[in-house]
């Protein structure tokens, strides 16, 4: 290769450089959002005539940030407006204004508006209102720190007040047969294997216990003929306490499913027991929750900041 030759190829190799280090720095990413990127040049575009100083480039990543969480929660909530529902509420607006819809109709073509674009404009108002809820609902956090040290609180101001009122509840002696489903083991096997359980137990052929202790994949409680102490239905799985709160004493329960496998339970006792501090833990969880619906509803965008993972990489 000619030394001239050469020259003009390191030439344009550096000219190339040149461009790419120019474009990586137009691109740069300033941040992320769940693993988007937010690129310099996007904020550019946001600050579009404004200084491009530090509370300038705050405001306008900002606003990308909380528009790229709402496009998302839009997208994740998926909420269809019918046809039918459209127009059911324009035909309950006209009723409320005391037209006919024929009226309806020639109230917004003389304002311009038309009624393709009134129902288009309802639809955005109740598709977004429903994102809204759903979204506030789903960033509720409350801790099991947070609802012990205010349960506390009310109790000891209960007492301090001479208000503090006795709760009672009924607690419920079980014992239960578990059966965890597997790769040889599907539900409808599992849901017969219990029914046989249960027929045996009834004929006599063998005991509650024998089987717990034979059969239950509960091996703590099976080991104890299947017993689980006497506890309120409320701290079990919800399908299993609504179960016991069902069956009556001395029955032994149809197979049911919940989260841990396919079961059936038999009520052997129940006694009234002391429900006070369970009582003020379900207070203090309701208060604190309720405390954050209140503050998430004020500004429900910046409460969709609390579910994200957002990265701030260049100021």
């Amino acid at each position: 290769m000619k030394p001239g030759n050469l020259k003009s190829l390191l030439l344009v190799m550096i000219g190339m450089f040149a461009v790419s280090v120019n474009v990586q720095a137009v691109e740069q990413v300033v941040a992320t959002v769940d693993g988007t990127p937010i690129l310099e040049s996007q904020l550019k575009r946001a600050l579009g005539k404004q200084a491009n100083n530090a509370t300038n480039r705050a405001k306008a990543l900002d606003k990308i940030i909380d528009d790229m969480l709402v496009q998302k929660a839009v997208k994740e909530a998926n909420v269809h407006i019918s046809e039918g529902q459209l127009d059911k509420i324009v035909e309950n607006i006209a009723a409320q204004n005391n037209m006919t819809y024929g009226q309806l109709l020639d109230a917004l073509d003389y304002q311009g508006i038309g009624i393709t674009k009134f129902r288009n404009n309802i639809r955005n108002q109740l598709m977004m209102a429903e994102v809204r809820n759903r979204s506030i609902g789903k960033n509720i956090d409350v801790t099991r720190e947070q609802v012990e040290t205010l349960s506390k609180q009310m109790l000891e101001q209960a007492k301090t007040q001479g208000k503090k009122a006795q709760v009672t509840g009924t607690e419920y002696q079980v014992r239960h047969i578990l059966l965890k489903l597997n790769p040889l083991l599907n539900d409808a096997q599992a849901k017969a294997q219990l029914n046989q359980i249960c027929s045996d137990i009834q004929s006599g052929k063998t005991t509650f216990a024998a089987a717990a202790k034979d059969y239950s994949k509960d091996y703590l409680s099976g080991a104890n003929g299947g017993d689980l102490g006497y506890a309120f239905p409320e701290i079990y799985d919800p399908a299993f306490g609504q179960v016991i709160k069902a069956t009556k004493k001395g029955v032994i329960s149809a197979p049911f499913k919940t989260q841990f496998g396919w079961h059936i339970l038999e009520v052997t006792d129940t006694r009234q027991g002391d429900m006070t501090e369970a009582a003020y833990r379900q207070k203090a969880y309701e208060t604190l929750v309720n405390q954050q619906l209140q503050d998430d509803a004020k500004d429900w965008v910046k409460a969709l900041r609390k579910g994200a993972e957002i990265k701030y990489l260049v100021k």
